[in-house]
């Protein structure tokens, strides 16, 4: 004991000098990190100074459980080293090393990812594991295991009840050392809906920068859901419309183009022949849509098919005579 601490005081006193020397030989002496990574559960001294020797791989503290970050003063690990007779150590001023545990992390995406392959065979095979929406009571943070850990979760419990849509599961984390984890929540099977992203008034035309594609339970879905954004782009809302719910086909209405009271084109068309003459709209309608027509010269109803926007295609068995197309004659000027 008195010999060591002889040692120590020797190497005190000409500590400075050897600090003092040539770049070269400076450059052996060993030096505290102050930042250090690992990747064991040990902190050995060679992760903690440079330098070290035969030394290195002598462990002296626990590290940080995987994923996380932790700090030691420097002079506890000068008074860990001497244990080892390290007794020369430039610690350059350090106070407190860092200490991070790098680590291989099971993220909370892949902990949906092994809870919808737990469940598979509960739902109808085929389609993309994408369809399956996972949500959990709390909070589901990610798993931190050793970074040379290759392995799965294994299920050690799995329930589910597809009439509540309820789970309960729980998993082995692979790596040294006893772990479990359990998780809880629901697990719904999902389908693609178009949604509102504002709300809509009746009548108004709806536009595709009003639209987004969302996945929605299955609960949600009918055989009248519109899935396309390009199939509910240029309609108009049969009613006012909320956003967020999926919409149906039974929300939206061709957007009207000819108005009630609007003048129109009222179009005749046989093989060879096309008359057109001015009408007044009796009724409005969307193109395709089948309306009454005054012809204004004539005082007579007809029906027509709205082919454009002002534009009236005639649907009676009537035709328009000549004298209704035709503009009056001038009266001829005397001589």
């Amino acid at each position: 004991m008195i010999s060591r601490i002889l040692l120590l005081i020797t190497l005190l006193l000409i500590a400075p000098a050897l600090l003092a020397q040539t770049p070269e030989r400076a450059g052996n002496i060993p030096r505290l990190k102050a930042v250090v990574t690992v990747t064991r559960d040990v902190v050995r001294i060679g992760d903690l100074i440079d330098n070290a020797g035969a030394m290195s791989d002598i462990a002296i503290f626990r590290a940080p459980d995987p994923g996380t970050v932790g700090s030691i003063s420097a002079d506890r690990v000068l008074e860990a080293v001497r244990q080892h007779d390290l007794l020369l150590v430039d610690a350059a001023g350090i106070t407190d090393i860092e200490v991070t545990r790098i680590s291989r992390t099971i993220s909370r995406a892949d902990i949906e990812a092994r809870i919808v392959r737990a469940f598979a065979t509960q739902f109808p095979p085929g389609g993309d594991r994408s369809r399956f929406a996972v949500t959990f009571d709390g909070e589901a943070r990610p798993i931190y295991v050793d970074p040379r850990v290759t392995g799965d979760l294994q299920v050690t419990r799995a329930v589910y009840s597809p009439r509540s849509t309820r789970f309960d599961i729980a998993f082995d984390v692979p790596g040294p050392g006893a772990m479990q984890v359990r998780y809880t929540g629901s697990l719904v099977e999902t389908a693609p809906a178009v949604i509102l992203t504002r709300p809509i008034n009746r009548g108004e035309t709806v536009r595709a920068s009003d639209l987004l594609i969302e996945r929605r339970p299955k609960s949600e879905i009918t055989g009248d859901t519109i899935s396309d954004i390009a199939e509910a782009t240029g309609m108009s809302a049969r009613q006012a419309l909320r956003a967020g719910p999926p919409l149906r086909r039974a929300d939206l209405v061709k957007p009207e183009i000819v108005k009630r009271e609007d003048l129109v084109t009222l179009i005749y068309q046989v093989p060879g022949i096309m008359l057109t003459i001015r009408g007044k709209a009796i009724d409005s309608g969307a193109e395709g849509d089948t309306i009454n027509v005054l012809n204004i010269q004539s005082k007579r109803t007809v029906q027509g098919i709205v082919t454009g926007p002002g534009r009236v295609t005639m649907t009676t068995a009537q035709p328009i005579t000549v004298s209704e197309t035709a503009e009056p004659a001038s009266p001829r000027q005397s001589e």
